[in-house]
């Protein structure tokens, strides 16, 4: 998957990406050079050699997080100099910020060297939280239409309504400018707990709160909830129910990537976003171009057995023109799932983590 060796590459791997005409949302792998984005298609397991696309870097705008998909929590935007809009999607919040920080810091190598300032932050985040209000910042998360979006979340067997991460509330500040780091959208998260604006929900927001200094006693993480306080309340409240088919999504989320399937059916390979969990030990896995969050695919981890496949040739039980860096995994049900990863640095991290919770 490497490009033209006489370009240096900063950074590359799968992004979801919108269209401009269609809007519909297809994986393309993305190649970040120091002066522009390029991007290609996948068929048949393998990456398209003639490029699909390219965004021009010099003089672009970058926002990240971009929260107006409401379905896609991980997309940031990049707008060029002529106005035209590239949204896109990583698998994880970690993947969408070290992609924004590199495409930031290529931006600030272009400017610089065309004699303009680097991007830099105009004020310190302590001045800037002593001149904020915090009941302001609460009637903005409440607004209908630009406030933090309510939903369910799974922690533990237990599903909880009318609640959102920690991590979401920390897009949504950066989002919204009313912090400029994602470290100082904690700080103002915490002082909004402290003050009882928000109170936690779950065992893990709860016991990172009992635990915590006071500066960490907001967790920004997709797995620590929270919810408008009892005494504030104006949209719903929590309930906590129990539900077995949301056990399997219960566990802790080990790792997430974007990987290629091969279908049972067709045997055609498509990108998906993989979800690794713990406690319980199960791999879904989610097609990342469609807004529905519930993923298409998954199965418990006991007993199943993976191994890595030969890049010397097409395995038996395989077709198309495959890149390499296959592995395989059967499960207890003697199901065989066929997994291309893009690197074979992924594929060794991939089966070491699942050989894990086997």
């Amino acid at each position: 998957m490497d490009t033209d060796n006489k370009i240096p590459v900063l950074r590359e791997g799968f992004l979801v990406k919108r269209g401009h005409i269609v809007h519909n949302w297809k994986a393309r792998w993305f190649v970040l050079t120091p002066d522009k984005l390029l991007y290609y298609k996948y068929e048949g397991g393998k990456r398209d050699s003639c490029q699909r696309g390219k965004i021009l870097l010099k003089d672009c705008l970058i926002t990240c997080p971009f929260l107006e998909y409401e379905n896609r929590p991980l997309a940031f935007k990049l707008q060029t100099k002529h106005g035209v809009d590239h949204f896109l999607e990583a698998c994880s919040r970690e993947e969408r910020d070290e992609w924004a920080a590199d495409i930031t810091a290529a931006l600030n190598k272009l400017q610089a060297t065309d004699g303009g300032k680097p991007m830099s932050q105009k004020d310190s985040a302590q001045s800037r939280l002593q001149n904020i209000n915090l009941s302001k910042v609460l009637d903005s998360m409440y607004d209908v239409h630009s406030g933090i979006k309510l939903s369910n979340h799974v922690e533990q067997g237990s599903t909880y309504s009318n609640c959102f991460s920690g991590s979401a509330v920390v897009d949504w500040l950066v989002f919204m400018q009313l912090s400029l780091t994602r470290g100082e959208a904690m700080t103002l998260a915490s002082a909004l707990l402290e003050e009882g604006f928000l109170q936690t929900v779950g065992q893990r927001s709860v016991e990172a709160l009992r635990t915590a200094s006071l500066s960490e006693q907001f967790m920004d993480d997709s797995t620590a909830l929270y919810s408008f306080s009892d005494s504030f309340k104006k949209r719903g409240s929590v309930k906590s129910e129990r539900s077995l088919s949301a056990v399997e999504l219960s566990g802790k989320v080990v790792k997430r990537g974007y990987l290629l399937k091969q279908g049972h059916r067709r045997k055609n390979w498509k990108v998906r976003l993989f979800v690794l969990r713990s406690e319980p030990d199960f791999l879904h896995y989610y097609d990342p171009t469609k807004d529905d969050i519930s993923p298409v695919g998954g199965f418990s981890l006991r007993g199943c057995l993976i191994s890595s496949l030969d890049d010397n040739g097409v395995p038996s039980g395989v077709k198309g023109n495959i890149q390499g860096n296959l592995f395989k995994i059967i499960t207890k049900s003697d199901i065989h799932y066929f997994i291309q990863a893009p690197t074979h640095q992924e594929k060794m991290d991939w089966i070491d983590a699942i050989r894990e919770h086997t």
